[in-house]
């Protein structure tokens, strides 16, 4: 069990990441709140961060949340290094950056992650890799000129991240079991493109699945948005699909699966942040 800011007790949190995806921060920060204990991460992606800046970061950490920084970061090797960097003293916990990039560019990425503490409350910072945008289908990657399979590039950008020492990549449902055979915990799958049974809508995404079925494929975190914040009740749509992740776990193998990492915060000093797998997935005070 685990215990929220006023002292109640709450159960443990599943491998869930709500994208809060608003154009400012009043909407954003109001669901956050309510799904404080509910969700591993609350991830900001471009519009909300390009709206706001670091200091949405800095709300939601405060307020107890872990912060995926979904910015996919991609430039050249100095500039991601100094955008990483500013990124950790936000208080980012996850941060994506596109792995085609290139490993010097990944690299330099490393280098800002573990520069960017020297605010003594910045908390350590995890770098995933983009593979293949989940909105793209193998049509759309021919025309940007990339030949071949976009499984294999896939398989081949996740080799790229793993071998530059990320911590994990983002990929589709569809490519999580192949990549959870090369790469074992603790390098982290994180799946979007996640879409419950009883949400039929697949907005822009090509290439979807329901939270169970990227639990058994082997992802450690699925990322979720609209069909959480755009629901008449977003709380109990969130634990509607922490259930379904719940029964996922259960029948892989129980909580996180074989080493499944997740969120963790040290130096904080911040109650009721979120430890997913090594306690069992608890959110621990």
């Amino acid at each position: 069990m685990s215990r929220e800011r006023d002292g109640r007790e709450t159960g443990p949190a599943p491998p869930l990441v709500v994208a809060l995806d608003f154009a400012e921060a009043g909407p954003a920060l109001d669901l956050a709140r309510r799904l404080l204990g509910r969700v591993a991460y609350v991830k900001v992606g471009l519009e909300l961060f390009t709206s706001e800046g670091p200091d949405i970061v800095r709300s939601l950490r405060d307020m107890g949340h872990e912060v995926f920084l979904d910015l996919k970061l991609h430039d050249i090797p100095n500039t991601v290094a100094r955008a990483v960097a500013a990124a950790r003293r936000a208080g980012a916990g996850l941060l994506t950056v596109h792995a085609i990039g290139g490993r010097a560019m990944l690299e330099a990425a490393l280098e800002g992650a573990e520069g960017g503490a020297d605010d003594a409350a910045a908390g350590p910072l995890r770098l995933l890799g983009v593979t293949v945008l989940t909105s793209m289908d193998q049509a759309a990657l021919a025309a940007t000129g990339v030949a071949g399979h976009l499984d294999d590039q896939v398989v081949r950008l996740a080799a790229l991240a793993a071998e530059a020492g990320l911590a994990g990549v983002v990929a589709s449902p569809h490519e999580a079991a192949q990549l959870r055979s090369s790469h074992p915990p603790p390098f982290l799958i994180v799946t979007p493109g996640v879409r419950p049974a009883w949400q039929a809508q697949s907005h822009d995404q090509a290439r979807v699945t329901t939270p169970r079925r990227a639990i058994l494929a082997g992802a450690d975190l699925v990322v979720v948005g609209r069909p959480v914040t755009e629901a008449p009740d977003p709380v109990e749509a969130a634990e509607r699909i922490g259930r379904e992740l719940f029964s996922g776990l259960a029948e892989r193998g129980g909580p996180g699966g074989k080493g499944t990492p997740g969120p963790r915060r040290s130096g904080s000093g911040e109650e009721g942040h979120v430890v997913y797998g090594a306690h069992e997935g608890e959110v621990v005070p």
